[in-house]
């Protein structure tokens, strides 16, 4: 079930932490990557792996994903590059090695993007009222279909943020043409397993906006039972496949329907498989 909650006004959050830090030691200790299990299981088995995929499928790797191993593999060694940090009371030296400023592999960078997006929306995007998380998971097949062919996500978001917002200013009480209400969405294309698992976290106003004379009023929204939630829920399910046949990605025959054959990436199309199904991308490749 969606859960809501209610951000009190604070402070800049970067003021926030100017003061939380005022007067205290800071210690700074540097990422090590390269002891990460992750990182050796990159550095001993990149090159073999990219080398065999392509003599499986006759052609190379996409080339943003090996670049992005590639960055991941020479940002932890201090030879590919560092800062000098001194400090001036004490003298004291750090040495911080270059961030590969990548997505993906890297969990540094990862964090960093995560936090600083967190800060940005606090401070510049959402207002100081309730906000409600939508979190929406997708059956296999879809994660599959939505990973190989990215620009069906759109229609999708589109269906679940008309179907939400109608929704809640229905329970605020106002009809869709006196009201509004703002959403953010958050992709999440991975599982707790690292698995491919593309589903949507959704960070909706709790309320709508009704707009008189120019000023912009908040109307909170009723708390949904669960018999109104799973109401939307089939409203939403209903709309998404519809609005996928439309695309050409489903085909609907006797009332069932079915992934249509479209075109994919050969080098992607069986790791996203096997990703989508929890099996090992390797055996699903059958590469020896």
């Amino acid at each position: 079930m969606p859960t809501a909650t209610y951000r009190k006004p604070t402070k800049n959050l970067h003021q926030s932490a100017q003061h939380a830090t005022a007067g205290n030691r800071i210690h700074y200790e540097r990422h090590r990557p390269e002891e990460t299990v992750l990182y050796q299981l990159v550095q001993e088995n990149v090159e073999t792996f990219l080398h065999k995929l392509k003599l499986k499928l006759g052609r190379g790797y996409p080339i943003l994903s090996k670049m992005n191993s590639m960055h991941f593999l020479n940002v932890a060694p201090m030879a590919h590059g560092f800062l000098r940090l001194r400090c001036a009371s004490c003298a004291h030296d750090k040495l911080v090695a270059y961030s590969c400023k990548r997505r993906g592999f890297c969990l540094s960078c990862g964090g960093r993007r995560m936090a600083q997006t967190a800060a940005y929306l606090v401070d510049h995007i959402i207002p100081r009222v309730p906000v409600r998380q939508w979190v929406l998971s997708l059956p296999i097949p879809l994660r599959y279909l939505l990973a190989a062919h990215p620009r069906l996500i759109t229609p999708v978001l589109q269906v679940i943020h008309r179907a939400i917002s109608t929704f809640l200013i229905k329970q605020a009480g106002l009809k869709r043409i006196e009201a509004q209400t703002g959403a953010i969405t958050l992709i999440q294309r991975f599982g707790s397993a690292a698995n491919l698992n593309i589903h949507l976290h959704c960070l909706v106003l709790d309320g709508v906006y009704r707009i008189q004379n120019g000023v912009a009023e908040f109307h909170s929204a009723r708390l949904p039972t669960a018999e109104q939630l799973r109401s939307l829920l089939s409203q939403i399910i209903w709309r998404i496949m519809k609005a996928l046949t439309r695309n050409g990605a489903l085909i609907e025959e006797e009332g069932m329907s079915y992934l249509a054959e479209i075109e994919t990436d050969a080098a992607l199309a069986p790791l996203q498989s096997a990703a989508c199904t929890y099996r090992i991308a390797l055996t699903a490749l059958n590469i020896p």
